[in-house]
């Protein structure tokens, strides 16, 4: 058989690459005749840069950022020459959750701050289009942090947190306009890690607080500050706003439940401010990394992630997979740390088989302490079912 495997990483357990690896090898120990084809992914969350290392001439670029609660910490610009200078960033390195300790995390006060830095490290690079990886945030301000971090104000308060956002009004952001006016020559396109609105309960707050340690009575007081702030941020930019396809002044109501807005806490929202165009980021890298071309001939695909559940048939990197490889008639095969996707929802979503590392708490404790012994082993027996 030739077998192609196309993960994502395992949360802050292991990379894709990790993963992929794991996966070859236990593989290989069980069908050694098989040819097999590695080619790791990201949504645009974590490891979106990892992804990326092996395009033609890239070039990383070390900057320091402030984190999500004000410490320094080290992250990165992948820079590529080509028909333009194009700048990618991971905003993950600047605002993950793992960047948070536990007994401190409060999306209700973490800022997206470190991403306007790393914006402006990737506008240092000479870059004219900015590729911005959104996903595993431990923010929900709208993007606020993030705009402070550009030299707007009033900073003390975009940069005090989702929590606090509804003061501001529309003249409080006067300065919105001007911030655009700067990064118009610039492209900036979002890769989200979601397609899921900023308000809404599939949005940011509703549907990814609680993970970020929200309270439910914290979530919904962040889906105030974030309507508010949304209102007074498209008022602040009135003609501004570039007219959409349909004619007519982009509208709150466009911007906030346009697919991706509500990814990384928000900051889909937050850059689309700034005239930023949203796309599914697992797509963008399947065709950065030849995913397409890698699917030719293959018998069978291997895709994955830490949890594979309702979050993950809203642009995750399983669902792109199973999506392109059903195109070319290709069967997909899930392998995850734990699995909460029903069969029905499955099959939808083209995917044949979905298996999970740990199937009980037990076994997820234990896939926990041992990330790669565990994978491993669930591989083999995926391998055993699968493989000729």
């Amino acid at each position: 058989m030739r077998v192609l495997l196309a993960p994502d990483g395992f949360g802050s357990s292991l990379t894709a690459a990790q993963v992929a690896a794991t996966v070859r090898d236990a593989w290989a120990s069980v069908a050694p005749d098989d040819e097999i084809v590695l080619r790791p992914l990201s949504d645009g969350g974590p490891g979106f840069l990892d992804a990326l290392r092996s395009l033609p001439g890239a070039l990383v670029v070390p900057v320091s950022v402030p984190s999500p609660i004000g410490r320094p910490v080290p992250a990165e610009v992948l820079v590529v020459d080509g028909a333009v200078r194009t700048a990618y960033v991971e905003t993950a390195q600047a605002i993950g959750l793992p960047l948070v300790p536990a007994d401190r995390r409060d999306p209700g006060r973490t800022t997206t701050v470190g991403v306007g830095s790393l914006l402006e490290a990737a506008l240092r690079t000479g870059a004219t289009r900015v590729v911005v990886g959104l996903g595993g945030s431990s923010t929900n301000d709208a993007g606020a942090g993030m705009l402070a971090g550009l030299g707007l104000e009033p900073a003390e308060v975009l940069a005090g947190g989702g929590g606090g956002l509804g003061v501001l009004g529309a003249g409080d952001l006067a300065g919105l306009p001007g911030l655009r006016e700067r990064l118009r020559d610039v492209e900036i396109l979002v890769a989200t890690d979601v397609d899921v609105p900023l308000l809404g309960l599939t949005g940011a707050s509703a549907g990814f607080a609680a993970q970020k340690g929200a309270t439910p009575e914290q979530a919904q007081e962040l889906e105030r500050q974030l309507d508010a702030f949304a209102r007074a941020a498209v008022a602040a930019l009135g003609d501004a706003v570039r007219p959409d396809l349909l004619g007519g002044r982009a509208t709150v109501t466009r911007l906030t439940q346009a697919p991706g807005a509500g990814a990384a806490g928000g900051l889909g929202f937050g850059l689309s401010l700034l005239g930023a165009r949203l796309v599914p980021g697992a797509a963008l890298v399947a065709d950065l990394v030849g995913l397409d071309e890698a699917l030719a001939g293959v018998d069978l695909v291997v895709t994955g992630e830490g949890r594979f559940d309702w979050q993950s048939l809203h642009g995750k990197v399983a669902s792109q997979v199973a999506t392109r490889a059903l195109a070319a008639a290709v069967p997909t095969v899930v392998l995850a740390g734990e699995v909460s996707v029903g069969r029905r929802e499955l099959l939808a979503a083209g995917i044949t088989a979905a298996y999970a590392v740990g199937d009980t708490p037990e076994e997820v404790r234990a896939a926990l302490a041992d990330p790669v012994g565990s994978l491993r082993a669930r591989a083999i027996r995926v391998a055993r079912t699968w493989s000729r």
